[in-house]
């Protein structure tokens, strides 16, 4: 008898679930999701670095101090706003702010980033 793919996915994912239930590992299972979401904030934090580090640091030292300030703090709030999402996780009114959070950031920080390419 021949199993399709889906079927036999399904009842693979039916006997992890039975085995985190029947074994009691619900705690287990949500403190590897943290790390897991913390993992991923961390490499999302290393690969904005490096980009930082090969393309934008030579660039942005140019700029005036203002702009840069403005520039860096919109990352800095940006960081710090993803790390709550990804950390905490948010819902209703914390979803909208931090989405109302990170449009102003993004929204600084390619403004500034154009202001300063077109004028500079």
């Amino acid at each position: 008898m021949k199993i399709s793919p889906f079927v036999r996915g399904m009842l693979i994912i039916a006997a992890i679930s039975l085995l985190v239930v029947v074994l009691n590992l619900e705690t287990a299972l949500s403190t590897a999701g943290v790390l897991l979401r913390l993992a991923f904030f961390l490499a999302i934090a290393l690969v904005a670095y490096l980009f930082w580090r090969d393309f934008g640091r030579r660039e942005i030292g140019l700029w005036q101090a203002r702009q840069q300030w403005v520039f860096y703090g919109a990352v800095a709030l940006l960081v710090v706003d993803l790390g709550w999402f990804f950390i905490v996780g948010v819902s209703g009114v914390d979803a909208l702010i931090f989405f109302l959070v990170a449009g102003a950031c993004v929204y600084a920080g390619v403004r500034t980033w154009r202001d300063q390419r077109r004028y500079g």
